[in-house]
């Protein structure tokens, strides 16, 4: 039983490696931008609401995916070309927002300090508010 020890020993090997995020289970940030979606996806949101319209008592996203998929497939490049223009548009609004989050996330610092304001930052660290320090020696 060779093949059983391997599959075992890898999978404590993935465990033992593996690093844990104390920012959450997955470790994404929940303020990052979402990815915006290419043109099959933008033809897919009205593809969907119009085949629900057509076909009310289907409850299979399979079947919808399926038919959507193929109408994508057998368009042409005109048919294609608004959606692709919205996917562009929304390309480039996801780039603006990616860049200030960026921005935002290298001026904010490492991202460990809370909301605490500095001087209350400096009031943990020893130093006092304001309040000049006499040496007793």
């Amino acid at each position: 039983m060779k093949g059983g020890k391997a599959k075992a020993s890898s999978r404590n090997a993935d465990r033992m490696f593996s690093v844990k995020n104390p920012k959450g289970k997955n470790g994404k940030d929940s303020n990052k931008p979402k990815r915006p979606p290419s043109a099959f996806f933008v033809f897919m949101e009205q593809f969907r609401t119009d085949f629900k319209r057509k076909h009310p008592n289907n409850k299979l996203v399979a079947v919808v995916g399926k038919a959507g998929g193929m109408k994508w497939n057998s368009m042409s490049e005109e048919d294609k070309a608004p959606f692709v223009a919205e996917a562009d548009k929304r390309k480039k609004e996801y780039d603006k927002a990616l860049q200030a989050y960026n921005k935002k996330m290298e001026g904010g610092g490492d991202g460990d300090e809370s909301d605490k304001s500095k001087s209350e930052m400096n009031e943990e660290d020893g130093e006092s508010s304001g309040e000049p320090e006499v040496d007793d020696k």
